[in-house]
């Protein structure tokens, strides 16, 4: 009679899931203004580093705007040198008592907007100037363009994605968990990646993300499951991959003892039970158990037996109670009486 004793642990009912892999950090890269492009510098899978310039817009009309706003400052600056010799010449006259007071206020009111003309021309010109700069798109910061979107001679807007730049901080899988077991994973959780380009071996990781909604249409939770740092290193991105996760069921303590459900006994009004054999006399005793969540291929014992327990794993319709057995293991060893 095959016996097994309780062991402890969650349920593990691994299930796979498609996704590709993706970098943790990919954002965008667009120009802050608008315009033709005149040069594209790099292509999809390019390495860059922080401060390379990408591409360029053509910068004849925002370098014509730059010169406008500096013949402006020189025009604004000139007013008010004119606005403040007139306030000099005027307070000269009040003293001596040759103009009104009113006339006074009036030159010196002509000087501050002269002086707010002035700044504001100033202000323009440094807009002005760094627009011209915003010509050329640079790399944030170290990475590999993983997508890109225009072509030199396109005529692109602000903020219209050019590239799409992958850092260099982590190699990552996208999938998505549907909704109907969405309670059995945690962030966390430890996890196995199989890439397609290498069947077989399996890359350790975890849950580092889940999104807190579904998706309105396929109702599933975008995931993402972060790999071991040198278990990424050979990892390139836009692998297809598969990952497996061992499902934990809830409600079902990770410190519960576990039988396999074959050891399950259904009494005539619904009791669950099982066989235990008597360690001193091999003979059988149906215990009434109290069980959690049935996982895949076992179920949580939450009382009823301990561990150490001579559990029946199997065929229990066939026995009654107080029968010898003579039990084996799973090796068919036979078992023998304690002493």
């Amino acid at each position: 009679m095959l016996v097994v004793t309780p062991g402890q642990g969650p349920d593990a009912a691994p299930v796979a899931f498609a996704g590709v892999v993706r970098a943790r950090e990919e954002s965008p890269l667009s120009f802050r203004v608008g315009g033709q492009i005149v040069r594209r510098l790099v292509d999809a899978g390019d390495r860059v580093r922080s401060g390379d310039v990408l591409a360029e817009l053509d910068p004849k009309d925002l370098r014509a705007q730059a010169d406008a706003a500096q013949a402006q400052v020189v025009a604004a600056e000139g007013e008010l040198a004119r606005a403040a010799s007139d306030k000099q010449r005027y307070a000269r006259l009040a003293n001596d008592q040759l103009v009104s007071r009113s006339t006074l206020d009036a030159q010196n009111a002509a000087y501050a907007a002269a002086a707010g003309n002035a700044r504001a021309a100033r202000a323009q010109l440094d807009v002005a100037r760094n627009q011209s700069a915003y010509t050329q798109l640079r790399a944030p910061r170290d990475g590999v363009i993983a997508t890109r979107e225009a072509e030199a001679g396109q005529t692109v807007g602000a903020g219209q994605a050019i590239y799409s730049l992958a850092g260099d901080a982590g190699r990552e899988v996208a999938i998505a968990l549907p909704e109907s077991r969405i309670r059995e994973f945690t962030v966390g959780q430890p996890v196995l990646v199989e890439l397609w380009s290498q069947p077989g071996e399996r890359l350790p990781g975890r849950i580092r993300e889940i999104s807190a909604a579904a998706d309105p249409q396929a109702r599933t939770y975008a995931t993402r499951i972060a790999l071991d740092s040198e278990a990424a290193k050979d990892v390139e991105l836009g692998q297809s991959a598969r990952v497996y996760i061992a499902t934990s069921k809830p409600n079902a303590p990770a410190t519960a003892l576990r039988l396999p459900l074959s050891a399950l006994q259904r009494g005539d009004k619904g009791e669950t039970s099982v066989w235990v054999v008597d360690a001193n006399t091999n003979a059988l005793k149906r215990v009434p158990v109290r069980i959690g969540a049935f996982g895949a291929e076992s179920v949580p014992v939450l009382s009823g037996v301990r561990a150490g327990d001579r559990v029946v794993a199997a065929g229990g319709h066939l026995l009654r109670e107080g029968q010898v057995v003579a039990p084996v293991d799973r090796e068919n060893r036979p078992l023998s009486k304690a002493r």
